[in-house]
């Protein structure tokens, strides 16, 4: 250099800086360093490791092929344990990396992104945990803009739930290239998702016992829709939290869930003595109707026998009809008489008016007295 002998360097020498003012160091203390001297001394050490200088042919093959090996050797990279290597070749997707030490060509030409595939991220629709400075812990916040949803029959519920979501093993790629923004657009199809199921269903069963149900087919149809953009995202888990009426009006929708238990109680205890009242008197109108037929089929039968006496008493008379007609007499006066108490009446000319009569009935059916008692007389005697 032209300025390197000089002293002072190339503004000149002499007590004053380099921009010929200010102080200069004075007396014993330290002085700074010299910049052109270092300068000096590294172009010497340069040239006594390229004999002929550094401007000579060897000199700037050396030189070149120094910084060949430095530009290889930033190919080098590390993937970590959780991530997956995407290597791009002029930003066009060529491979991925497994854990580990890998290798890619230097960049400009080759480069490679680390997404982290095995982390599960967490995505709160309908409420977020913000840092308050009075506590602790986060604070939660709701948002009724994403969780106030509208039900098939027609009533507002208060939605909260949680998506877990991860890339894919074999999606990195597409999860860098063909989504923009991925958890804005989890989030949105999350929330699209649940509207058309709660959209589709009642609010009692999602109140109550459709939950289960509603998360099964929120996560079927967030997956169908990644799938479709080729976004290489996997939904691990959808967790309904809260379910509930708004705030506005959960009193109402109390009491009018009060009155319909109410409801169903008392038509649970009609449905109970219905139970009870019907089944007996079932019971006794089928009784009624068997004693009724018993009686038809007993007042039939006698009536077929009774007339089919009569045809064959009618045969008898037709072959011998005084016979016929006294021993219906005596049959007849036999049945009428039987059982009832009879006077004989003599009321001819000699006759004695009433005659005695004996019941022998009587007298066969008595039985002997015990010893020590006297002997009844006997009841029934003559009139």
């Amino acid at each position: 250099m032209a300025w390197k002998n000089q002293g002072g360097g190339p503004w000149g020498a002499g007590p004053k800086g380099p921009w010929g003012s200010g102080p200069q160091p004075t007396g014993g203390g330290p002085r700074p360093p010299d910049l052109e001297d270092l300068l000096r001394r590294a172009q010497d050490r340069l040239q006594q490791f390229l004999p002929g200088g550094y401007f000579s042919g060897l000199g700037i093959s050396l030189l070149l092929l120094a910084v060949v090996a430095i530009w290889g050797l930033t190919g080098f990279f590390r993937v970590q344990s959780e991530e997956l290597g995407v290597v791009l070749r002029f930003g066009k997707y060529v491979r991925d990396a497994q854990p580990g030490l890998s290798y890619h060509l230097p960049y400009p030409i080759e480069t490679v992104q680390l997404p982290k595939v095995l982390r599960v991220s967490t995505l709160n629709i309908g409420f977020s945990y913000e840092e308050s400075p009075r506590r602790a812990r986060d604070g939660r916040r709701d948002i009724q803009e994403e969780s106030l949803m509208l039900t098939g029959d027609e009533n507002i519920v208060d939605v909260q739930f949680t998506v877990l979501w991860r890339i894919k093993p074999k999606g990195a790629a597409d999860f860098l290239f063909n989504i923009q923004n991925p958890e804005g657009t989890v989030k949105a199809v999350a929330e699209s998702a649940m509207r058309e199921v709660v959209g589709r269903s009642n609010i009692q069963p999602i109140l109550t016992t459709k939950k289960d149900d509603a998360e099964k087919e929120v996560h079927e149809l967030m997956q169908k829709t990644l799938d479709s953009y080729g976004s290489g995202i996997l939904i691990q888990q959808v967790q309904m939290g809260q379910v509930n009426p708004p705030a506005d009006v959960i009193q109402s929708f109390n009491d009018v869930q009060n009155a319909k238990t109410e409801l169903e109680s008392l038509q649970n205890e009609a449905q109970t003595y219905a139970n009870g009242v019907v089944p007996d008197a079932k019971g006794r109108a089928a009784q009624i109707l068997q004693v009724a037929e018993g009686y038809k089929q007993q007042a039939v039968a006698e009536a077929k026998g009774q007339s089919a006496r009569f045809l064959k008493v009618y045969d008898e008379y037709k072959k011998a009809p005084d016979v016929t007609r006294e021993r219906i007499y005596l049959e007849t006066m036999e049945r009428v008489l039987g059982n009832s108490d009879k006077l004989v009446y003599d009321g001819g000319a000699s006759g004695q008016g009433v005659v005695p009569y004996l019941p022998l009935n009587d007298l066969t059916a008595r039985r002997p007295a015990p010893s020590g008692q006297a002997q009844q007389p006997a009841s029934g005697g003559s009139r």
